[in-house]
């Protein structure tokens, strides 16, 4: 009887120590996981931190419109007309706004046409690409979110040194050069490369290859051909397109080589703890759609010459429909007052 409690009690003994040597093994893993992902979310950070952080104080959305645009992200993006790395008291040489839909990852890119006629409070009616110049970014997003019913408050800042130091560390880019556009991306070679202290071949063909950096910036900053620059802000956004789609397939490797060269050269308002919650989704985003606005744009010279939407009202209706799905949309009584003060400058209705 005394043998058979004494085995009983050896065989529990035994199933406790197992107990503990599989809670211990355990432990180990969760602390061996806990360290690792420590590790990964620290040295997310120590790159992110390379990145030019800008506090914005004074974001401004017209009445009513963040509820409207429940669902979206909506982020600009400045390519600012300067070489060194900076990015105020120059002008915005380019606008893209990416709106992203949150349930489906669906991107959608809008350039705004530089010369557009806008109101940038302080300084009346101008050329929108002035209004980064006269207040930086939180002036430009304020100009944009009251002229166009949106609600952004985050924007990217690159200058053309960034621009051309990113397209080389993806290793270029695939573009197809039109036959109107061969001399015109010389002549823009040419002066990137005086401004840069750089010696790029010239392009000598037509058809689909592969653009170094500067001979990608070149491309985009023809406007000289059929479409002036509505056609050049297409060319932006086709640029744009082809870095983002070739730096989702490139490897962990590549992609770190690339955030030590791209992140010191951008400015943002954009937080690494915010950042580091978009990774995930990031290479699910799909770019669906690339439009240039205004939509319909008549020009006029007055002190300058400027591109008049006809009418802001009417464009900035189309916009909503065609970014959000708002077929019906009514504009705020901000952008009803602009567009009514262009009528009286212009005469354009």
């Amino acid at each position: 009887m005394a043998k058979e409690v004494y085995r009983g009690e050896t065989l529990k003994g035994k199933k406790k120590k197992k107990t503990r040597i599989f809670l211990k093994i355990l432990l180990v893993l969760l602390i061996i996981l806990l360290l690792f992902f420590s590790a990964v979310t620290w040295y997310a950070y120590n790159k992110l931190s390379k990145l030019n952080y800008v506090e914005l104080e004074n974001i401004e959305i017209n009445e009513g419109v963040a509820e409207q645009l429940k669902g979206y992200r909506n982020i600009v993006l400045f390519g600012v007309d300067a070489r060194a790395n900076t990015y105020d008291n120059t002008r915005s040489d380019c606008i893209i706004i990416a709106s992203i839909n949150e349930d489906t990852n669906q991107v959608k890119l809008t350039s705004v046409y530089r010369d557009t006629y806008v109101y940038i409070e302080g300084h009346g009616y101008d050329k929108i690409t002035h209004a980064y110049a006269y207040g930086g970014p939180e002036l430009a997003i304020n100009t944009i979110n009251k002229n166009f019913d949106l609600d952004i408050t985050e924007f990217v800042a690159v200058n053309f040194d960034a621009v051309v130091d990113i397209i080389d560390a993806i290793n270029g880019v695939n573009i197809t050069i039109e036959s109107d556009e061969l001399k015109y991306i010389n002549d823009y070679i040419s002066a990137v490369d005086s401004q840069m202290g750089k010696n790029t071949p010239r392009v000598t063909k037509t058809g689909n290859q592969t653009l170094s950096g500067v001979q990608a910036l070149a491309y985009s900053r023809i406007r000289y051909t059929a479409g002036g620059d509505y056609k050049r802000t297409e060319r932006m956004r086709d640029v744009l397109n082809a870095s983002f789609n070739k730096a989702k397939t490139m490897s962990v490797g590549k992609l770190n080589n690339l955030a030590d060269i791209l992140l010191p050269k951008v400015y943002t308002n954009i937080t690494s703890t915010e950042i580091l919650g978009m990774i995930p989704n990031i290479t699910q985003y799909n770019v669906v759609s690339s439009i240039g606005w205004p939509y319909e744009v008549k020009g006029i010279t007055l002190d300058r010459w400027y591109g008049v939407p006809v009418t802001l009202e009417s464009n900035v209706k189309k916009l909503h429909a065609d970014l959000f799905g708002n077929d019906g949309y009514e504009v705020s009584s901000k952008v009803k007052e602009y567009s009514n003060g262009i009528i009286k400058k212009t005469g354009y209705k």
